[in-house]
Parts: structure tokens; sequence; C-alpha cells
């Protein structure tokens, strides 16, 4: 006979029924009485210890909210997010599988994505990430495609606000490099940014998808599609726009393109990157500005298409058609302040055209008021001391562009 124990609650439980046994043969109540009379004491104890451990451990764990659970938060129960930063969490060496299923996510049915990049510099609570995503919102017929939007973070704060804010975020590793701060037009962790960009545009090429890779401070009015060349492999927006889309003189600006997959613009990326040593201490726009004109671009059949400021325009020559204009772009701008007050004021004057009646929208009232905190004052320096290379009297349009970048500071 088994020891008496203590009265438990269980032994108030009581089964009317036959239960399968795994022997195959029925267990009876009486059976499951025998087994319940008496549970053993260890059993107990380490019942009672994990209880108490796991009561302290979450007494102990914060409970965080990000941007987005905030919103959701009515008071009543808690989301508890893991404290673990979400980088933390990510196989950087598998970057070739993390890729692959964010573009798969991201893609509409041709396989085109489109790219923005992001550092923790530009990624700070109300700054020009926060304009970029609200630009989406408020636009025309732009909203759809922020499902298609891949931001591609460069450092662990650029992509915990990513997450916090956009479903398809990837991070980019970049080993021995620090991008998160600020970088300045032209010091060195700006040259390295950029060209890690191509070459990361390149990978997505290789992979099969068309991209439109849009800076973080253009902001978006317009669906892009319906102005982009069929014909076209490589299209890209202008500081400065001759009237002709085929004319190479046009100043080029890497921050808006659309680039299809296929073997002539594969190439022209490698091409491009591979041109950075050639010209050492330029950055990829400048070195775009020069190797369009490269007989290599013609014997691999490259289709470059220029775009009109008139459908994407910026501070260097903004588009003069509310009607029209799709992105507009705060180039010929130095400073992140500079650029997020004009980008500011560029989508209050976007509400207030939105806001007009109809017959008034086609009329010439609406105008941007900008640039304003911008100024292309702050370039004369970079001009006139470019390593001594460049007169600033005697600038023509194209040298002009080659200082005058639409990234300035930007990542």
């Amino acid at each position: 006979m088994p020891k008496s124990c203590p009265l438990t609650a269980l032994h108030s439980l009581q089964f009317p029924m036959q239960l399968p046994s795994f022997s195959g043969s029925p267990v009876t109540s009486r059976s499951y009485s025998a087994i319940l009379r008496c549970p053993p004491r260890p059993l107990i104890f380490l019942t009672v210890v994990a209880l108490s451990v796991t009561f302290i451990y979450f007494s102990a764990t914060p409970i965080l909210f990000n941007e987005r659970t905030k919103n959701q938060w009515n008071g009543t129960a808690p989301v508890v997010i893991p404290s673990v930063h979400p980088l933390e969490t990510v196989d950087l060496g598998n970057e070739e599988v993390r890729l692959t299923r964010v573009l798969k996510e991201a893609a509409m049915e041709d396989k085109t994505v489109i790219l923005t990049t992001l550092n923790a510099a530009w990624a700070s609570t109300d700054s020009i990430f926060d304009l970029f995503l609200e630009s989406f919102q408020i636009g025309n017929d732009t909203r759809w495609l922020l499902d298609h939007l891949v931001i591609i973070a460069f450092d662990k704060k650029a992509y915990m606000r990513c997450k916090a804010m956009h479903p398809h975020c990837f991070a980019l590793a970049t080993m021995g490099v620090d991008f998160s701060g600020e970088k300045h037009f032209m010091s060195d962790g700006y040259l390295k940014m950029m060209w890690r960009r191509i070459d990361f545009l390149r990978i997505v090429l290789e992979m099969g998808y068309n991209f439109i890779f849009t800076d973080a401070d253009v902001m978006w009015f317009r669906n892009p599609f319906p102005q982009f060349f069929p014909d076209g492999d490589f299209q890209i927006a202008c500081d400065r726009f001759f009237g002709n889309h085929l004319n190479r003189n046009n100043t080029a600006n890497g921050g808006f393109n659309f680039v299809k997959s296929n073997n002539r613009t594969i190439e022209f990326y490698k091409f491009w990157y591979s041109s950075r040593e050639k010209l050492p201490g330029h950055h990829d726009q400048d070195v775009l500005n020069s190797i369009k004109f490269d007989p290599f671009v013609d014997e691999i059949g490259l289709k470059m298409r220029f775009l009109s400021t008139a459908f994407f325009g910026g501070l260097c020559e903004p588009s003069r058609n509310f009607s029209v204009v799709c992105t507009m772009h705060a180039n010929c701008c130095v400073g992140l302040n500079r650029k997020f007050n004009d980008l500011r004021l560029m989508l209050e004057d976007w509400r207030r055209y939105m806001a007009l009646p109809p017959a008034l929208k086609n009329s010439r009232l609406p105008f941007w008021r900008v640039p304003q905190n911008c100024s292309l004052a702050p370039l004369q320096h970079h001009m006139t001391g470019f390593k001594g290379r460049i007169d600033g009297a005697q600038l023509t349009p194209y040298k002009l562009k080659v200082l005058n970048t639409s990234n300035f500071n930007a990542n």
C-alpha cells in the first residue's frame, strides 16, 4: 500500500469515463486515483521553483514599445517586445538569404522594387526619414508604393528605426566601417558609403530585380512609372536638364534612377564600380558623369535615358508644374538641418496645392517656396578648393554638377 499524503486538490479530480492507455488497455478512474493520490515531493518542489523563477524573470524584463505599438496601445494589455536589438538577431553572414527573402516579399509582379538607404543620422525621430515616408502617404497614387519599398539600413540604429516604421528592412553590414554618423560631403566615410551602395545595387540586378533607387531626401508626390521610357535600361534624374532625354550632357543625379535588370545594366554597374579606381577621391555621381561618355557604354548597348526635371525636379532645378510633378529632391543643399527644413516646407506646399479647388490646381497659383534654408553659398568653398583643379570663374554646368551632388552629407 502506498503511504498516505496530505489531502490536495489532486484528490478531487474525477474521471468518470475510461481513458485510453499507451498499452492499449483502458485505464479506469480507480487507476488514475491511485496515480494522482500522492504526487512525488521532488516534483512539487521543482514546480514551485520554476514558477518562482518565471515570475522573477518577467518582473525584471522591461516592456518596450516601438512607435507602431505605441499607436496601437489601448491601455488594457501591454504588448511585450523583446529587449534584444533586432540587428543582433540577424545572421549577418547569410546576406544573400536575407536579401532574397526581403526582395521577394516587397517585389511587384514584374520583380520591381523601390530601394532607399538609411543610416543613423537620417533615421532619428522627426528626421528626413519621417518626411520621406510621409510624402508617400500624402502623394497622389503613391501610398501603395510603400508595399514595395525596401529600406537598406547601414547600421543598427537605422535598422531598428526601420523595423519600427516599415515592414521591409534589410541590414547591410560592412565589416570594419561605421556608417552611423552624418557623412559630410566628400569625406572618407561619405565616399565609402556611396560606393558600397553602387556595389549593392549591382547585386540586386544580378538577382533579377528591377529597381527604382531613391535617396531618402526625395519626396514622392505622384506615381513615377507612367513617366519612364519603355525602352530605357538605365533612367536617371537630373540636376540640370537640357530638354532632350538622350543628351548625355544632362547632369545626372544619382539620387533617383530606374534600372532594369539585364546583362547591359549589370555590366554597366560593374564598370561604374570599377571606375572608382581610375578616379580616386570622387564619389559615384562624379564618376557617372564622366563614364557616361565612355565608348564602353555604347559597346554594351546600354539604353541610357535622362528624366526631365518637369517630372523629377529638385532644389537645383524645381519642377514648375504641380499638376505633373512626381518627385522633388533636396539636391544642391548642404547640411541635414537645411535639408529637413526645406523638405518640410515642400510637403506644406504640396498639401496647400492638394487643398485647392480643381479650377485653381491647373492655374499658375501653386508655387514652391523652396529653396529657402538651402543655398548654393556653402558650396563655394568646395567649388573653389576642389583639389586646386577647378577655377570657380570658369565652371561649366557639368563641372558645377560634379561638386553639386544630390547627396551632400547624405548617408
